[in-house]
């Protein structure tokens, strides 16, 4: 896959599913539900006010009166109730709308009737960069803040979860440190190596594990080549694997303002897909964000 317009496309020919939005009633995601809703994405639930969800959504040309979309009033707690509506099967994918992320996590959290599922909740960010041959996942740079080795483990499957559903069978996951040989006094490096040896026997499925790498060596085989690292996974990552979340925070933002980077980006480890985009992305982004979770609902 070489763009992030192709998960729109796989989209359009999955099973249709149903989203509900936590608190539907924002001018981006509602251009966004839009846009879904004229390729025949899935069907909508929007939640929240009702009078503020007609409003905004006639601002953006939004027809509200559909078989595809329903509006519901949820009171004073929408985030609660898409959340509930997932977690009885009325709806397969939840999505953030106009509400703090804190409120919805809160709520994805609930003991008895939240989405827990046993695993940590990671972030998985699909990225399209320009001069870049195929896009690229990057975990965890919003959820886990120093994840210990149990931790990572999760985050990988995850990760690997997300792209078995763009169709990646075996995706090759780099763990990034400093340095590609093993440290002592570096955390990272040591976990890489455990979280390689894992893989091999068996411990996490699915994908190839390697690491430590270094970012060059990761996304490069010049540069892997360099420095004679012979691998199956360096130079052709599909997913880096940060060790913290300073340094997932900085490469996705350096992907984001340096490269002019698009992404698409879902929380992995709860009962369903979250969309849990910034109120502050665009419409655009929210849309790959929604297909991506379209496309990853079936391996949940």
């Amino acid at each position: 896959m070489q763009t992030l317009a192709e998960l729109t496309e796989k989209a359009k020919h999955e099973q249709k599913k149903t989203v509900a939005v936590a608190a539907a009633a924002d001018r981006e995601v509602l251009i966004a539900v839009k846009k879904a809703a004229e390729l025949n994405l899935c069907s909508f639930l929007l939640f929240g006010n009702e009078a503020e969800i007609h409003k905004q959504a006639g601002s953006v040309g939004l027809y509200l009166n559909s078989d595809q979309i329903n509006v519901v009033d949820a009171g004073g707690d929408p985030a609660g109730s898409a959340v509930r509506t997932v977690n009885d099967k009325s709806a397969d994918i939840l999505m953030k709308g106009n509400v703090p992320t804190k409120t919805l996590l809160a709520a994805v959290l609930n003991k008895e009737w939240g989405l827990r599922s046993g695993s940590v909740l990671s972030h998985v960010a699909l990225f399209e960069i320009p001069a870049y041959e195929r896009v690229i996942f990057l975990t965890d740079a919003a959820m886990n803040i120093s994840p210990g080795l149990k931790e990572k483990t999760e985050i990988i499957k995850n990760a690997v979860k997300v792209a078995h559903g763009i169709g990646l069978g075996e995706p090759k996951a780099a763990v990034l440190a400093a340095v590609e040989v093993v440290n002592e006094s570096m955390q990272a490096t040591t976990d890489a190596a455990l979280l390689t040896q894992m893989q091999k026997r068996g411990q996490i499925g699915g994908c190839i594990v390697d690491g430590p790498l270094a970012f060059d060596n990761a996304v490069s085989l010049k540069a892997a080549g360099q420095k004679n690292i012979t691998s199956d996974v360096a130079g052709m990552a599909d997913i880096l694997v940060v060790p913290n979340i300073e340094t997932g925070n900085a490469l996705y933002k350096s992907f984001m303002y340096f490269a002019n980077a698009k992404v698409a980006s879902v929380l992995s480890g709860a009962k369903a897909p979250i969309v849990l985009t910034s109120r502050a992305d665009s419409s655009e982004s929210k849309l790959y964000s929604l297909s991506l979770a379209l496309l990853s609902s079936k391996t949940f």
